[in-house]
């Protein structure tokens, strides 16, 4: 008997060593992939109905210095931390310390990333510890002052980037929702009757739901209800989202509704503005907005996407100069085109015609080249003179311009120091007249869908063209591999799609200077705006900012 105890313990140990060695064997030499923060499932563990609540979890007491939040997982595996707008952080506080932390005592530094209007947000962003990415669900961090270790209790999940209703903005009569996952591909939208907007309750049981009217690309419209419908919780604060009504499921949302301002006072509106999405563009930034201004443009209104640099400096510099700047954060990930479609409805008040052109991208009239001084009416000259044309964009060609042998930023500016092009021109950009634009907000490279009535005039290059300053020195060029701000196209690091016009001919998947850079797309010399702009403005000095670093 004792023998034969003895012969099923030691079976029994065998096999348990024996498939303990099968296991390690298993993920020793078959790892478990780590999960690419761009591809992940939508929400694969989380109820259908999700509500985004501000991650409370009684923190106070149990780390100390919590502070109420919603984290959201971005590309590039960086975490954006929105602190409740019920408890504001006074600006003295921001600077810091502060911490992610997530369970298993990991952390990670958290930096501030600016704020969210309406209502008023802090975010800060911090990245996602590498020894969490093979952990699904990925949890959502707490944000303190304490660098204190704590045994935090379950987390919620991390939202993630690629399902998510990311912001809103409202007119009289409806608002539009900007949101990510639902409309993946350019020209592949889903019907506005799969949807109904949700205002107030998160899991679309108790909130007020109105019809969807338009849904392209990430622009979503609905009716607005009746103010009488909203309850007087969340001091005003109305959240607002998507639902996909054949699921019943409700889109995880960041976003307020906030009732369109009613101007006691109608102020007239400028009659050219300028629009653009900017991402550490200081030092080039006077030089476009002092040359526009002198031709006309009455107001610039710049979507920044992060930028890290001076941006702020120079603006404050040339508002107290007299020039009309306004910086509207928008730190969201290729979402251009969801960008101008906000300015269309933003800008609506206050704009007539908004231009659409970036900052290394300059306007002029070859009819111009004998002026002795740029004048305000130079620009809006370009604009029909009669409402009855019923013309509702003005497309305008470019040129495009190469490196011209420079091997840095030039000191003068950019009309001064690139002066070789490409032959023929490629592309173009519009000045748009925002009540032309279509309901759907719809928008492909700087080009509006018009509503039916209107249409579009496109000049000549005899009349107007824009130098595209689009391949510059290389140490300022390389900076596009950061990230393409459209939502529809490649970033540059994959490879994919390598015969795209958006790419440069000649360039690999990675910031390496190319052989010959400097004489690259250089097959014509075209030196006509910069022999205005040296007349016009003079250059004897560089202008401020042009030659810095930052």
């Amino acid at each position: 008997m004792a023998c034969n105890i003895r012969t099923i313990f030691v079976a029994s140990l065998a096999s348990i060593v024996f498939l303990t060695s099968l296991y390690h064997h298993h993920h020793l030499f078959h790892p478990q992939p780590i999960i690419s923060s761009e591809n992940l499932p939508l929400h694969p563990h989380i109820h259908p109905n999700y509500a985004i609540q501000e991650h409370h979890h009684h923190q106070q007491q149990i780390v100390p210095d919590s502070i109420p939040s919603v984290s959201i997982l971005l590309p590039a595996w960086e975490v954006l931390v929105v602190v409740s707008p019920a408890t504001p952080i006074p600006p003295d506080f921001i600077a810091g310390p502060f911490t992610c932390l997530f369970p298993n005592n990991v952390s990670s530094p958290a930096k501030p990333a600016g704020f969210l209007p309406a209502p008023y947000r802090t975010t800060f962003k911090c990245d996602f510890p590498t020894i969490l990415h093979r952990r699904l669900p990925f949890p959502q961090p707490i944000l303190t002052r304490s660098p204190e270790r704590s045994t935090l209790p379950q987390s919620p999940e991390l939202l993630r980037w690629n399902f998510l209703v990311y912001d809103s903005v409202s007119t009289e009569n409806d608002v539009a929702l900007f949101v990510k996952g639902l409309n993946h591909r350019q020209g592949g939208y889903r019907l506005a009757n799969e949807f109904r907007c949700v205002f107030g309750d998160d899991d679309g049981v108790n909130g007020v739901k109105t019809t969807v009217t338009t849904s392209y690309q990430e622009v979503f419209r609905c009716r607005i209800p009746e103010t009488s419908a909203f309850s007087n919780s969340g001091g005003g604060r109305i959240r607002i989202s998507l639902e996909m009504s054949e699921q019943k499921r409700v889109v995880p949302s960041l976003a307020y509704y906030t009732p369109a301002r009613k101007v006691v006072v109608e102020q007239p509106k400028s009659l050219l503005c300028a629009c653009t999405m900017v991402y550490n563009v200081a030092k080039f930034l006077k030089e476009w907005v002092v040359y526009h201004s002198s031709i006309g443009v009455d107001r610039f209104i710049l979507y920044d996407n992060e930028s890290d640099d001076d941006l702020q400096r120079v603006v404050q510099e040339l508002v107290q100069e007299g020039y009309n700047v306004t910086i509207l954060f928008w730190l969201w990930p290729k979402t251009q085109e969801a960008g101008f479609s906000h300015s269309a409805i933003y800008a609506n008040t206050s704009c007539s015609w908004m231009m659409y052109i970036d900052v290394d991208e300059f306007v002029y009239s070859p009819s111009w080249l004998n002026s002795p001084n740029p004048s305000h009416q130079m620009l809006k000259s370009l604009l029909p003179q009669s409402p009855s044309s019923k013309i509702g964009q003005v497309m305008i060609s470019c040129y495009e311009f190469g490196p011209s042998n420079q091997s840095s930023h030039p000191l003068m500016g950019v009309t001064q120091g690139y002066n070789c092009r490409r032959r023929s021109d490629n592309r173009h950009k519009s000045i748009v007249l925002l009540d032309a634009v279509d309901e759907s907000l719809l928008n492909v490279i700087h080009h509006f869908k018009l509503k039916q009535g209107y249409r579009e005039m496109k000049m000549s290059v005899e009349d107007a063209v824009v130098n595209h300053y689009k391949f510059q020195a290389w140490s300022e060029f390389k900076t596009k591999f950061r990230r393409r701000v459209s939502a529809y196209v490649v970033d540059w690091m994959q490879e994919m799609n390598p015969e795209s016009k958006d790419r440069t001919p000649g360039l690999g998947f990675v910031p390496v200077e190319p052989e010959g850079w400097l004489e690259k797309f250089c097959e014509e010399y075209d030196e006509r705006l910069k022999d205005l702009t040296r007349r016009w403005f003079g250059f004897e000095s560089p202008p401020a900012d042009v030659g810095k670093d930052e």
